[in-house]
């Protein structure tokens, strides 16, 4: 039995962690951040790291410090039907409804519509999506070994290829880091923590912390505390690669814009560097790896959710189910990339506070002897908040100039609750509510 992994293990598992975290959807969000943010570029990308790295290393880390076997068990701490919901949402978040759906828009914004004219970007974005998600498809209902040598070929090259445009970037920018948008002007840092969301990886982890734990069990390591300080040396080889990947292309975003035009996403913006600096040949190199590496992803989240709820519903085939998730992902792609992350966003504003507290939750379960109602009562004034917090992000995303019949309640939020008009109310109450109710559970306990 090994107590420890060796560093090259250790490393292994880290550019595997990295692997599962980096996909090239993503790239677009830094780029969008950098372009954004102007000259507040580090501040933002500061407050994008937290939410983009660190809650991934975070979740990672909740799971090992558990001991639980999966997301549904960890949240079950709350109650059995909490679990349930919490998880099938967080499944179909990072699955059908947006996270796979980008895969197939973030191929085609950067590989494929600079090539298309304006008048055709919907049909080709159609075709394109079809045959997508249809060989996405195929590998998911007959998956083997292919996907995986891909997956582990494709990401090294995106990586090169990144780098060297970074790199590029760096020595010889397109232009001066322009000015920010008006609303990265007094908010940078906030904006750029909220950004950090779109990338999904704090709930992804809740998933990947257990394919980490069986990679490190698979070297001999079954203690638990060993568990966690091996899953925490992998996972800063992760979070340190992926934070040098976040932030150069931040700058890139940043410094394109006297060149390149003021875009909704991000994927344009890869594009239009890739080809400035390189040429069509660096575009459709560029376009030819993340399409690959994207393709990969998609695979793996439809898989993933076909493989869960088969357990949930058993009675249905592994193969109906992947069929199923490849047909409503292809829809929801064809909304279009913009779209995706427009309404993706009330979804995160609310399941990322649900998912941070639960993380925070685990680690602190050891002070209030793992009492459910500290669970209960946390996660209670957090869901409440939130829920607000989503509905005023979804009036947002229409256009609205208020929330309707809600709004009395968010103004008073915002009124009374730190950081709520920021989309971070939720952070006080929960932190309040957490102690007060460890220290009744540690009291009773001592009573008793």
């Amino acid at each position: 039995m090994n107590n420890k992994l060796s560093t090259s293990a250790s490393i292994a598992i880290g550019f595997m962690l990295f692997a599962l975290f980096f996909g090239a959807g993503n790239l677009i969000f830094p780029a969008q951040l950098g372009q954004y943010s102007g000259d507040h570029v580090w501040t933002a990308s500061f407050g994008f790291l937290i939410t983009g790295v660190g809650l991934p290393l975070l979740g990672i880390l909740a799971i090992g410090f558990s001991g639980s076997k999966n997301l549904q068990e960890l949240s079950s701490r709350v109650h059995p039907l909490y679990g349930l919901s919490f998880t099938i949402l967080l499944y179909l978040t990072i699955g059908p409804f947006f996270a796979a759906p980008r895969t197939g828009t973030v191929a085609f914004e950067v590989g494929i519509a600079s090539f298309v004219p304006d008048g055709s970007q919907s049909i080709a974005l159609l075709i394109f999506t079809l045959i997508f998600f249809a060989i996405a498809y195929f590998f998911s209902a007959y998956p083997g070994k292919l996907v995986n040598n891909v997956g582990k070929i494709m990401a090294p090259i995106l990586v090169f290829l990144l780098v060297s445009l970074l790199l590029v970037v760096i020595f010889k920018p397109m232009g001066p880091i322009g000015s920010p948008h008006e609303s990265y002007e007094t908010n940078a840092f906030i904006n750029g923590f909220l950004e950090g969301y779109n990338t999904m990886d704090a709930l992804a982890s809740l998933v990947f912390g257990i394919i980490v734990i069986q990679a490190i069990r698979s070297f001999g390591v079954t203690e638990k505390r060993k568990i966690f300080t091996e899953i925490a040396k992998s996972g800063l080889v992760a979070i340190i690669l992926l934070a040098v990947i976040y932030v150069g292309i931040a700058y890139l975003g940043a410094t394109s814009t006297s060149v390149l035009e003021l875009f909704d996403n991000g994927g344009p913006v890869l594009s239009g560097t890739a080809g400035y600096y390189f040429g069509t040949f660096g575009q459709i190199l560029l376009a030819i790896v993340i399409t690959l590496a994207c393709l990969t992803t998609a695979i793996g989240l439809i898989t993933a959710n076909a493989e869960y709820f088969h357990t949930l519903l058993p009675r249905i085939s592994y193969k109906t189910l992947v069929m199923f998730f490849s047909v409503i992902t292809f829809i929801f792609a064809n909304f279009g990339l913009t779209n995706i992350i427009t309404f993706s966003l009330p979804v995160l504003m609310f399941l990322y506070p649900l998912a941070m507290v639960i993380m925070i939750l685990t680690f602190a379960s050891p002070f209030f002897n793992h009492k459910q109602s500290v669970y209960v009562a946390t996660v209670g004034i957090t869901f409440i908040i939130s829920i607000f917090d989503g509905v005023k992000a979804l009036y947002q995303s229409l256009g609205f100039e208020d929330a309707g019949a809600f709004q009395p309640i968010i103004t008073f939020f915002n009124k009374y609750l730190p950081l709520s008009s920021e989309g971070l109310g939720w952070i006080l109450p929960a932190l309040v509510v957490m102690i007060i109710t460890s220290i009744i559970a540690r009291t009773r306990q001592t009573a008793q």
